[in-house]
């Protein structure tokens, strides 16, 4: 892994900046937005380490504002269970994936989150279904958050589908996305992949993250969130095809 130079460290605090503020603002989208960019022009396992404890902390932080962070865990209990061991496993084996076959994945990934979010319309998902829906969505949740540590998209497909309220959605995606980064940290810990150099970065790219964090909540309140989030989902859809382009000449 090559290391990490005042150049990178600088242009990390603007990428996190940004990430924090469209997580405010729309309520999801941090490691969506500071991976895609930061595979840019770093090796995608360092783009991931580095954000490992900005997902955390950022989520941790959503879920104290969000509050009832007990009642929500209960309710998707299952799916929590399913995300943490799969992402686990899957980290495990992503370790050894070359860096164009994870470039490939992440842009993959980035394409489907932006497809998602661009109004693809679900059924709606039966209280019947509940408990199966919350098995497949957070064990493909799982499987694709080790690789990418993009697992908003599996997760997202399942809420959406049960039609749940805006605040539980914030509450529920605050929650897991919290949950999931604990073992994708222990995972890359062990792979030696978080060394201190890293860790110390990314504990400083927890600053800036926050911070676009609070200025997204303010501007939420006075902009059309969604609008911004049409126009920034379709700037993903951009950077996702891009780095699949990267994958390919690889």
């Amino acid at each position: 892994m090559p290391n990490l130079t005042v150049e990178i460290a600088a242009v990390s605090v603007l990428v996190f900046l940004l990430a924090g503020f469209v997580k405010g603002t729309v309520g999801i989208g941090l490691p969506t937005v500071s991976i895609s960019l930061l595979s840019q022009f770093l090796d995608p396992r360092l783009a991931i380490s580095l954000t490992l404890l900005p997902i955390l902390v950022s989520n941790l932080w959503q879920c104290m504002r969000a509050g009832q962070f007990l009642e929500t865990f209960r309710r998707y209990a299952l799916m929590a269970v399913c995300l943490v061991a799969f992402i686990y496993l899957s980290a495990n084996v992503a370790h050894s994936i070359s860096t164009s076959v994870l470039t490939l994945i992440i842009g993959g990934a980035v394409i489907a989150f932006s497809v998602l979010g661009l109004g693809f319309r679900l059924p709606k998902l039966p209280e019947a279904w509940d408990r199966p829906g919350q098995l497949i969505c957070g064990s493909a949740a799982g499987v694709l958050g080790g690789i990418t540590a993009i697992w908003g998209p599996p997760l997202i497909i399942f809420l959406m589908a049960r039609r749940i309220e805006k605040d539980d959605f914030v509450r529920a995606i605050g929650v897991l996305f919290a949950i999931g980064s604990l073992p994708l940290l222990f995972s890359f810990w062990q792979a030696d992949r978080f060394n201190n150099e890293i860790a110390v970065v990314s504990t400083i790219m927890i600053i800036p993250s926050i911070a676009g964090f609070i200025a997204g909540e303010w501007l939420r309140n006075r902009l059309n969130a969604r609008r911004f989030q049409t126009v920034l989902l379709i700037l993903f859809l951009l950077l996702g095809l891009n780095l699949v382009r990267r994958g390919l000449n690889m």
